[in-house]
């Protein structure tokens, strides 16, 4: 098995590990640049799991910036009100940052 940890980011949860590639909320960092996740949940070196309360200590991933403009699917909220002719319709595209997992410690 391969090492991989839970981490959280933007008040989700992701399991990755290294070399893995993905979208996670917008984080202020430039393309190009490091970031260090410290809210770590759960690392596993492929042998051992690790839980943390609620997170496990002097553990981190390092990540990569790849890409720092990025925007997600456009979601459509619409309202009506039938018979009265209310609608209202609203869209919304989430902003994302993709990164690489650079190391898991």
């Amino acid at each position: 098995m391969e090492a991989y940890a839970v981490v959280e980011t933007g008040g989700k949860q992701y399991r990755v590990a290294v070399g893995m590639t993905f979208d996670i909320e917008r984080l202020p960092e430039a393309t190009g640049s490091d970031v260090e996740i410290t809210e770590v949940l759960a690392i596993s070196d492929g042998k051992e799991l690790r839980v943390g309360k609620p997170y496990v200590e002097g553990a981190k991933v390092v990540l990569t910036v790849v890409q720092d403009d990025k925007r997600g699917a456009k979601l459509i909220n619409f309202k009506k009100r039938r018979r009265k002719g209310y609608e209202r319709k609203v869209g919304h595209r989430q902003e994302l940052t993709t990164v690489t997992v650079k190391s898991i410690a």
